[in-house]
């Protein structure tokens, strides 16, 4: 199986256990791996024989953007359930990060990763 990786999709959303993660929101970074067979595109050099990544990315942005539950891993099965969808697309990882999460004496940050 051939990948493609798509690192460091910045966006704001308002996914989160707290009232106000759903109100004010915050930022979240995704890291996605797509396996696919990418033996034609290597052949054509063709865009309508690969998947085009700018589609995945703000198909990915608007799903944050738009989506309010209480758990990121609810957020990171929907994107990767999304991802799915596309027709080459055969087995996806998703690394989703709370990058800054509201939790007292806490500088880190929170990464649910899932494959589907």
């Amino acid at each position: 199986m051939d990948w493609i990786h798509i690192n460091a999709i910045r966006c704001y959303g308002y996914t989160g256990a707290l009232p106000e993660e759903q109100t004010l929101g915050q930022w979240f970074e995704i890291n996605l791996s797509l396996g696919l067979d990418l033996h034609i595109a290597g052949n054509t050099d063709n865009l309508t024989d690969t998947l085009d990544y700018r589609t995945v990315i703000a198909q990915v942005t608007d799903l944050v953007h738009q989506s309010k539950y209480a758990l990121v891993e609810k957020l990171a099965s929907v994107i990767a359930s999304n991802l799915l969808q596309f027709p080459l697309v055969q087995q996806v990882k998703v690394c989703l990060t709370k990058v800054s999460p509201p939790i007292p004496n806490f500088s880190g940050n929170i990464v649910v990763e899932i494959t589907r």
